[in-house]
């Protein structure tokens, strides 16, 4: 039997008891992506947000040094999950949060969704490990624990324009490869 989709545990979590996604419900589309270990995502707060709000609204003043330094500070973490996913060529694997995410833990995925391209899996760069992208907005730390759901993964097929000529390159690493 051809495998047509489906996850898998990447094999430096071969040991690590690592679950694979589960639909939790018989008409859920979305299979549920558990963090593989224990993991702080860390308030935007903390890292001078309320002096950025004050500099773009013209009340306060930012240190071009101090921009590097928040920038760093609030970017998005990527939690690990410790799976790569399989899929035909013509689909995709859509990262969408979870909907308690914003209201019950202030997480939030920050380009809306992620998407998971046919030949990311068992790419050179982390074997197509997925990561999901998180914001925290609330003002404390939020820590993830090993095993809790973060987001659900939802196959998908995708169309192609009559001018396609099937992309420019192949795949060259891991997470955000095949970008900038």
């Amino acid at each position: 039997m051809t495998k047509k989709r489906g996850f898998e545990i990447v094999s430096k979590y071969k040991d690590a008891d690592v679950n694979l996604p589960v639909r939790q419900t018989t008409n859920a589309a979305g299979y549920d992506i558990e963090s593989s270990e224990d993991f702080i995502v860390p308030s935007i707060w903390k890292f001078g947000v309320l002096n950025v709000i004050k500099f773009i609204f013209g009340k306060g003043k930012i240190d071009e040094n101090k921009t590097e330094e928040i920038k760093k500070s609030i970017k998005p973490v990527l939690v690990p999950t410790g799976i790569k996913a399989y899929m035909q060529d013509d689909e995709v694997l859509i990262i969408a949060s979870r909907s308690s995410n914003p209201l019950k833990r202030g997480l939030s995925i920050p380009n809306g969704i992620g998407v998971v391209d046919a030949d990311y899996y068992n790419n050179d760069g982390n074997e197509g490990e997925l990561f999901v992208q998180l914001i925290n907005f609330f003002p404390l730390d939020y820590k993830i624990k090993k095993g809790e759901r973060l987001a659900q993964g939802i196959f998908m097929k995708y169309l192609t324009t009559d001018a396609d000529e099937g992309g420019l390159k192949e795949r060259q690493g891991g997470f955000g490869s095949s970008g900038l």
